[in-house]
């Protein structure tokens, strides 16, 4: 049987997207990503933050600006710091597995260049603050002190 030369084009098409289809997860297997010890970052290195939630609040980049909905009053330059603060906050992973009934509070990201956002729930348990990376579903640890800084709009109670 001879192929004509639609047919070999056709076999040389399949054989690349298969060839594609293998390689692309090969590298996965072959370097897997460890978890690394020590202090995580909480958003991505680099994110560009398009936008922040809270329940009853929502805060919006407008141009190279902020704004908020919501009745936190506050400056642009108190939003700025709060954004700069979730990206810059370090927090140490926790070895726990809580089983929280309900969050205190959720903060959700939204970034450029991602389609769904970032979601981030705060539980308070065994007389410490915990954050849950609904993403990288983990535990972290964080004080008071930090905790109130990140979900500033609200009003947390000291433990």
């Amino acid at each position: 049987m001879r192929l004509g030369t639609k047919a070999w084009n056709n076999v040389v098409i399949i054989s690349m997207l298969l060839m594609i289809f293998f390689l692309n997860g090969l590298h996965h297997k072959l370097n897997p990503q460890t978890e690394s010890e020590g202090p995580q970052r909480l958003l991505p290195e680099q994110s560009f933050v398009l936008a922040l939630a809270f329940p009853g609040f929502k805060i919006e980049r407008i141009g190279t600006s902020w704004r908020i909905d919501g009745p936190w009053q506050a400056q642009p330059k108190q939003l700025q710091a709060l954004i700069s603060l979730w990206q810059t906050m370090q927090l140490d992973v926790a070895q726990v597995s809580l089983h929280q009934e309900q969050a205190l509070s959720v903060a959700q990201f939204w970034l450029a260049a991602q389609e769904l956002p970032l979601s981030y729930q705060l539980y308070q348990a065994d007389g410490q603050y915990y954050l849950f990376d609904k993403q990288q579903q983990h535990w972290l640890v964080l004080s008071f002190e930090q905790a109130q800084q990140l979900f500033a709009p609200l009003t947390l109670d000291k433990l």
